[in-house]
């Protein structure tokens, strides 16, 4: 057995990429290295353990691994590099062959980290992958205010475009029970906010037999957690019984986050995406007849094969048509093994950037019109933390909304109600009213 003392003061740098998903578990692993008396580097400290958690939906986020990869070992002359998700899990070689890397854990990997640095800093440069097949808990906080609760994941759907199947496995999940027992710590903790993630969180209950609709009901339970938020969630899996129940309670937040991907029906059979047009405008219209001021944040992917220009215009005009708050959008990247490479007609990258302009355009517009609608309304609001340097902190309204306000560190962390003035002069917040605070909680 390794002794795990050889950890005792050491100092761990962390980079995430990718989903909030992947903050939340690079969270959990710090927190765990912090119990073996790792501490975290500061700014401007050289570290002796280097954690990279990675993406890889796109080429563009794969770049982006590499390059954080090299950074870090430059920076951290000497550290144990460790590479760990989703571009790990894709290809652990590529990397391992990486000058200044040390070991290379894939997904099912990443929940038994600290033996596997302990067996690797007495060891040579490893590669450990392996079927997926276990989930591993996950509710930490990092350096923000909110909670960040894994539910499950993974994934069954296989859409054509996508390698998160192979990246995290097949949808699992823990149980009801035990996600109830995390938010009660949450509240132990201090903690008012949870977002619930997940590769596809709506798939919940695979594992154990349970529904999502079940876990929203059980954790609407939990006193002391004054706010929860779904992170994205499926159109066919977001239930009207869902929405009813979130517009109803005082937990669930007016705010949701759904994948649309493209507003083309003839697209969507492209990507087998199990829903069409129709459906997900039927969601957003439930949502709107409930929850009035709802925040709908959607994702979108502009040039996947088959996006014809006729397709791309047929897609955009549902996407102005549709009342949503704001779309992320991605260009479409093309990932070995995927069934997208087998159909016809690729989208040059000069028609993905002006399509992905356009798209972030009209998001912007959409953005713009929702927050100036609160202009002048007096809505609660989460103080998030903030460097008492800084002469602002910031937060999220109950429907998302930024808002920009004068630091008061001794407010870290408390709802209020604010008024909500005119935007900043960044226009990504609207100012709050300080001289109208009113803690809630």
């Amino acid at each position: 057995m390794i002794d795990s003392s050889i950890l005792q003061g050491k100092k761990a740098a962390f980079f995430t990429l990718g989903c909030k998903l992947n903050f939340a578990e690079t969270s959990s692993v710090a927190q765990e290295l912090m119990r073996y008396g790792v501490k975290k580097a500061q700014k401007g400290e050289v570290a002796d353990i280097c954690i990279v958690n990675t993406c890889s939906v796109t080429e563009v986020a794969d770049h982006k691994c590499r390059q954080a990869i090299h950074r870090l070992v430059k920076q951290h002359p000497g550290a144990f590099v460790v590479v760990t998700g989703c571009y790990a899990q894709l290809k652990p070689q590529e990397i391992i062959e990486t000058p200044g890397v040390d070991l290379v854990l894939g997904s099912e990997q990443k929940a038994n980290i600290i033996p596997a640095i302990l067996n690797g800093m007495t060891g040579a440069h490893t590669v450990q992958t392996a079927d997926i097949r276990t989930f591993a808990e996950s509710c930490s906080r990092g350096d923000r205010t909110r909670y960040f609760l894994k539910v499950q994941d993974g994934c069954n759907y296989y859409c054509t475009y996508c390698t998160i199947p192979i990246a995290r496995g097949r949808s699992r999940n823990g149980s009801i029970a035990s996600m109830v027992a995390q938010a009660q710590q949450v509240v132990q903790e201090g903690g008012k906010e949870i977002v619930i993630t997940g590769v596809n969180i709506g798939d919940f209950g695979h594992s154990t037999g349970e529904t999502f609709f079940d876990l929203v009901k059980a954790l609407d339970q939990v006193e002391g957690i004054e706010r929860y938020r779904i992170s994205s969630i499926e159109p066919n899996l977001l239930t009207d019984d869902i929405i009813e129940f979130c517009a109803d309670s005082k937990r669930f937040m007016p705010h949701f986050h759904i994948p649309l991907q493209s507003g083309c029906d003839e697209v969507l059979k492209l990507m087998h995406r199990k829903y069409d047009t129709a459906l997900f405008a039927h969601k957003i219209e439930k949502i709107r007849s409930v929850m009035p001021d709802a925040f709908i944040g959607v994702d979108v992917i502009v040039g996947t094969r088959g996006e014809t220009q006729e397709y791309f215009d047929k897609a955009y005009d549902f996407m102005q048509r549709v009342d949503v708050s704001q779309y992320h959008v991605f260009s479409y990247s093309e990932r070995p093994g995927t069934k997208a490479l087998e159909i016809p007609h690729v989208v040059t990258p000069q028609e993905k950037h002006e399509r992905s302009q356009r798209v972030l355009a009209l998001s912007a517009q959409k953005t713009h019109d929702f927050y100036s609608r609160f202009i002048g309304t007096t809505r609660p609001m989460l103080l998030e933390h903030a460097s008492p340097r800084k002469p602002v902190m910031n937060g999220f309204t109950d429907n998302y909304i930024r808002v920009e306000v004068p630091n008061m560190p001794d407010k870290d962390n408390q709802i209020v109600q604010v008024k909500l003035g005119a935007f900043n002069k960044d226009g990504d917040a609207l100012k709050g009213e300080q001289n109208l605070f009113l803690t809630i909680r």
